[in-house]
Protein backbone atom coordinates (compact mmCIF):
# COMPACT_ATOMS: atom_id res chain seq x y z
CA UNK A 1 0.00 0.00 0.00
CA UNK A 2 0.93 3.50 -1.11
CA UNK A 3 0.40 6.16 0.88
CA UNK A 4 1.36 10.12 -0.24
CA UNK A 5 1.29 12.60 2.56
CA UNK A 6 1.60 16.36 1.89
CA UNK A 7 1.68 19.05 3.98
CA UNK A 8 1.51 22.83 3.06
CA UNK A 9 1.34 25.05 6.24
CA UNK A 10 3.72 27.91 6.04
CA UNK A 11 3.89 28.18 9.37
CA UNK A 12 6.38 24.98 9.68
CA UNK A 13 6.81 23.98 13.68
CA UNK A 14 4.40 26.18 14.67
CA UNK A 15 1.27 24.73 12.65
CA UNK A 16 -1.48 22.56 13.69
CA UNK A 17 -2.12 20.84 10.07
CA UNK A 18 0.94 19.50 10.01
CA UNK A 19 0.99 18.68 13.49
CA UNK A 20 -2.56 16.52 12.75
CA UNK A 21 -1.65 15.19 9.40
CA UNK A 22 1.77 13.50 10.56
CA UNK A 23 -0.54 11.92 13.51
CA UNK A 24 -2.95 10.88 10.56
CA UNK A 25 0.38 9.05 8.98
CA UNK A 26 1.38 7.71 11.91
CA UNK A 27 -2.24 6.15 12.94
CA UNK A 28 -2.12 4.32 9.40
CA UNK A 29 1.33 3.33 9.21
CA UNK A 30 1.14 2.01 12.81
CA UNK A 31 -1.96 -0.05 12.33
CA UNK A 32 -0.98 -1.24 9.06
CA UNK A 33 2.40 -2.70 8.04
CA UNK A 34 4.04 -2.48 4.54
CA UNK A 35 2.89 0.89 3.70
CA UNK A 36 5.27 2.75 1.94
CA UNK A 37 5.14 6.52 2.51
CA UNK A 38 6.43 8.90 0.44
CA UNK A 39 5.98 12.89 1.69
CA UNK A 40 6.38 16.00 -0.22
CA UNK A 41 6.33 19.73 1.37
CA UNK A 42 4.22 22.12 -0.64
CA UNK A 43 5.43 25.08 1.57
CA UNK A 44 9.31 24.26 2.05
CA UNK A 45 9.60 22.89 -2.03
CA UNK A 46 6.71 24.71 -3.63
CA UNK A 47 5.55 23.29 -7.27
CA UNK A 48 5.51 25.86 -9.66
CA UNK A 49 2.10 27.38 -10.79
CA UNK A 50 1.20 27.00 -14.40
CA UNK A 51 2.37 28.99 -16.89
CA UNK A 52 0.87 29.24 -20.29
CA UNK A 53 3.83 27.90 -21.86
CA UNK A 54 3.62 25.12 -19.43
CA UNK A 55 0.12 24.03 -20.31
CA UNK A 56 0.49 25.21 -24.16
CA UNK A 57 3.88 21.94 -24.36
CA UNK A 58 1.56 19.72 -22.65
CA UNK A 59 -1.69 20.00 -25.10
CA UNK A 60 0.89 20.12 -27.62
CA UNK A 61 0.78 23.65 -28.63
CA UNK A 62 4.04 24.56 -28.08
CA UNK A 63 7.28 22.94 -29.27
CA UNK A 64 9.63 22.79 -25.52
CA UNK A 65 12.29 20.85 -27.22
CA UNK A 66 15.00 23.88 -27.08
CA UNK A 67 13.19 25.23 -23.33
CA UNK A 68 15.01 23.85 -20.75
CA UNK A 69 12.77 25.86 -18.20
CA UNK A 70 9.67 24.10 -20.31
CA UNK A 71 10.42 20.63 -20.22
CA UNK A 72 11.47 20.64 -16.05
CA UNK A 73 8.95 21.94 -15.79
CA UNK A 74 6.88 19.23 -17.80
CA UNK A 75 8.83 16.97 -15.74
CA UNK A 76 7.84 17.62 -12.82
CA UNK A 77 4.33 17.51 -13.12
CA UNK A 78 4.50 14.26 -14.50
CA UNK A 79 5.90 13.44 -11.59
CA UNK A 80 3.33 14.77 -9.58
CA UNK A 81 0.69 13.84 -11.39
CA UNK A 82 2.17 10.41 -11.40
CA UNK A 83 3.26 10.22 -7.59
CA UNK A 84 -0.82 10.70 -7.03
CA UNK A 85 -1.86 7.87 -9.81
CA UNK A 86 0.38 5.60 -7.57
CA UNK A 87 -0.79 6.44 -3.83
CA UNK A 88 -3.77 4.21 -2.25
CA UNK A 89 -4.30 6.89 0.47
CA UNK A 90 -3.71 10.56 0.28
CA UNK A 91 -2.84 12.26 3.68
CA UNK A 92 -3.14 16.63 3.37
CA UNK A 93 -2.23 18.56 6.29
CA UNK A 94 -3.93 22.18 5.28
CA UNK A 95 -5.10 25.64 6.97
CA UNK A 96 -7.44 27.68 6.05
CA UNK A 97 -5.66 30.61 4.12
CA UNK A 98 -8.24 33.75 3.60
CA UNK A 99 -10.90 31.65 3.36
CA UNK A 100 -9.30 28.72 0.83
CA UNK A 101 -6.42 26.37 0.76
CA UNK A 102 -2.98 27.54 0.52
CA UNK A 103 -1.78 28.19 -2.72
CA UNK A 104 1.37 26.21 -2.74
CA UNK A 105 -1.70 23.41 -2.40
CA UNK A 106 -3.74 24.91 -5.16
CA UNK A 107 -1.09 24.61 -7.12
CA UNK A 108 -0.19 20.80 -6.98
CA UNK A 109 -4.21 20.64 -7.43
CA UNK A 110 -3.31 21.95 -10.96
CA UNK A 111 -0.88 19.30 -11.50
CA UNK A 112 -3.21 16.25 -10.67
CA UNK A 113 -6.49 17.10 -12.63
CA UNK A 114 -5.72 16.40 -16.21
CA UNK A 115 -7.88 14.81 -18.33
CA UNK A 116 -7.71 11.52 -19.56
CA UNK A 117 -5.25 11.06 -16.38
CA UNK A 118 -7.48 11.64 -13.56
CA UNK A 119 -10.43 12.64 -14.90
CA UNK A 120 -12.44 12.29 -18.62
CA UNK A 121 -15.31 13.41 -20.43
CA UNK A 122 -18.17 11.02 -21.93
CA UNK A 123 -21.08 11.00 -23.28
CA UNK A 124 -22.70 11.95 -19.75
CA UNK A 125 -20.26 14.65 -18.69
CA UNK A 126 -17.02 13.90 -16.60
CA UNK A 127 -16.18 11.02 -15.02
CA UNK A 128 -13.92 10.25 -12.39
CA UNK A 129 -10.86 8.53 -13.36
CA UNK A 130 -9.17 7.96 -9.29
CA UNK A 131 -11.98 5.84 -7.54
CA UNK A 132 -10.67 3.36 -5.25
CA UNK A 133 -8.23 6.36 -3.10
CA UNK A 134 -8.53 7.18 0.20
CA UNK A 135 -7.93 10.79 0.98
CA UNK A 136 -7.93 12.31 4.36
CA UNK A 137 -7.29 15.89 4.79
CA UNK A 138 -6.29 17.12 8.34
CA UNK A 139 -7.38 21.23 8.10
CA UNK A 140 -6.82 23.81 10.77
CA UNK A 141 -9.08 26.73 10.84
CA UNK A 142 -8.50 29.82 13.38
CA UNK A 143 -11.89 31.08 13.12
CA UNK A 144 -15.05 28.68 13.42
CA UNK A 145 -16.51 27.64 9.73
CA UNK A 146 -18.64 24.83 10.77
CA UNK A 147 -21.28 26.98 11.80
CA UNK A 148 -22.41 30.55 12.32
CA UNK A 149 -21.91 33.76 10.48
CA UNK A 150 -18.44 32.60 8.99
CA UNK A 151 -19.54 29.17 7.36
CA UNK A 152 -20.55 30.59 4.41
CA UNK A 153 -16.97 31.79 4.15
CA UNK A 154 -15.61 28.48 4.48
CA UNK A 155 -13.72 26.97 0.86
CA UNK A 156 -11.55 24.66 2.11
CA UNK A 157 -13.63 21.95 2.89
CA UNK A 158 -16.02 22.68 0.17
CA UNK A 159 -13.42 22.68 -2.27
CA UNK A 160 -11.49 19.85 -1.51
CA UNK A 161 -14.61 17.57 -1.40
CA UNK A 162 -15.64 18.75 -4.64
CA UNK A 163 -12.34 18.50 -6.23
CA UNK A 164 -11.94 14.51 -4.60
CA UNK A 165 -15.31 13.59 -5.87
CA UNK A 166 -14.62 15.26 -9.36
CA UNK A 167 -11.81 13.13 -9.82
CA UNK A 168 -13.99 10.07 -8.60
CA UNK A 169 -12.84 9.78 -5.18
CA UNK A 170 -15.58 9.04 -2.95
CA UNK A 171 -13.62 7.67 0.45
CA UNK A 172 -12.75 11.41 1.68
CA UNK A 173 -12.63 12.13 5.36
CA UNK A 174 -11.56 15.44 6.86
CA UNK A 175 -10.12 15.98 10.50
CA UNK A 176 -10.90 19.30 12.02
CA UNK A 177 -9.32 21.47 14.45
CA UNK A 178 -11.16 25.03 13.99
CA UNK A 179 -10.78 27.65 16.38
CA UNK A 180 -7.03 27.47 16.79
CA UNK A 181 -6.40 31.15 16.53
CA UNK A 182 -9.16 32.02 19.34
CA UNK A 183 -6.87 31.80 22.21
CA UNK A 184 -4.38 28.58 23.87
CA UNK A 185 -7.46 27.10 25.65
CA UNK A 186 -9.75 27.00 22.29
CA UNK A 187 -6.32 25.25 20.40
CA UNK A 188 -6.17 22.83 23.01
CA UNK A 189 -9.41 21.85 22.58
CA UNK A 190 -9.53 21.95 18.88
CA UNK A 191 -6.31 19.93 18.40
CA UNK A 192 -7.40 17.43 21.21
CA UNK A 193 -10.82 16.66 19.58
CA UNK A 194 -8.86 16.36 15.91
CA UNK A 195 -6.17 13.89 17.67
CA UNK A 196 -9.58 12.24 19.36
CA UNK A 197 -10.45 11.76 16.19
CA UNK A 198 -7.04 10.52 14.03
CA UNK A 199 -7.45 7.52 17.08
CA UNK A 200 -10.82 6.26 15.97
CA UNK A 201 -9.84 6.08 11.90
CA UNK A 202 -10.03 2.67 10.55
CA UNK A 203 -6.54 1.58 8.81
CA UNK A 204 -8.43 0.40 5.44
Amino acid sequence: MKLLHLDSSVLGPYSVSRDLSASVVAKLTGDTSGVEVSYRDLAANPIPHLSGLTLAAAMGNYDASNDEATKADLALGGEVIEQFLASDIVVIGAGLYNFSIPSQLKAWVDRICVAGKTFKYGANGPEGLCGGKRVIVALARGGVYSSGPAAALEHAETYLTGLFSFLGVTDITFVIAEGVAMGDEAKAAAVKGAKDSISALKAA
